[in-house]
């Protein structure tokens, strides 16, 4: 596979760092502490793995899939960092050849979903959706969808734009407009528990959203 992140992959923790001050990484790890130990947990597009590795750490039972060899390599690098006891399954695949239907309790899609046009990331959405066991949840970390006054959601807009665009003209991911998630999850018969957000600048840029799958 022609791995698309190569030059970004090492930057990429960075980026995000200077760009949000830290509210990626916090909405990334925000429901982990809804994870119980032994709980099965999967991380689509795993990238540097801040997330993926608080959920070990809580207990979790980590399986994470990516397409990059690069940040898979970057992850491995947080994992020796962190000094893990536990074993993460580790897979180098597109997380539409994952067959392991209803298998999980926790599906997390952070900061994934954004890479993808409007029609592969509902493709994407529902197959992370059917990876979830029944009672299981669905965790979606990413931009939240522009809300408030003109003022905040063009603030929105922007900072978005600014976001994607080095992504859009170097890795060659989809540029579109900011997705509503809780509308898609919904659609898709997941009740919404609980949203969390993320600021900056005092605007809530940052959202990730917990949707839990009927029984």
């Amino acid at each position: 596979m022609q791995d698309k992140y190569k030059y970004m992959a090492p930057l990429y923790d960075f980026l995000a760092a200077i760009y949000s001050f830290g509210s990626i990484d916090s909405c990334k790890k925000a429901m982990v502490e809804k994870i119980h130990k032994g709980d099965q947990v999967l991380f689509a597009g795993v990238g540097h793995g801040v997330d993926a590795i608080a959920a070990a750490k809580a207990g979790g039972a980590v399986t994470v899939v990516d397409m990059s060899e690069k940040m898979l390599s970057q992850f491995n690098a947080n994992l020796k960092k962190n000094n893990l006891d536990t074993t993460v399954i580790q897979i180098n695949d597109n997380i539409l050849n994952v067959q392991e239907t209803g298998k999980y309790d926790f599906v997390f899609g952070n900061f994934f979903l954004n890479v993808f046009y409007e029609k592969d990331m509902r493709v994407i959405i529902e197959k992370l959706e059917s990876l979830v066991k029944p009672g299981g949840y669905l965790v979606i970390g990413d931009w939240a969808h522009p809300e408030g006054n003109i003022f905040k959601r063009t603030f929105q807009n922007i900072y978005w734009v600014l976001g994607v665009t080095p992504f859009y003209l170097i890795t060659k991911n989809a540029f579109h407009p900011i997705y509503n998630y809780p509308q898609e999850m919904t659609n898709l018969g997941l009740k919404i528990v609980e949203k969390k957000y993320f600021t900056y600048m005092g605007v809530n840029c940052f959202w990730s959203i917990l949707g839990k799958k009927e029984q």
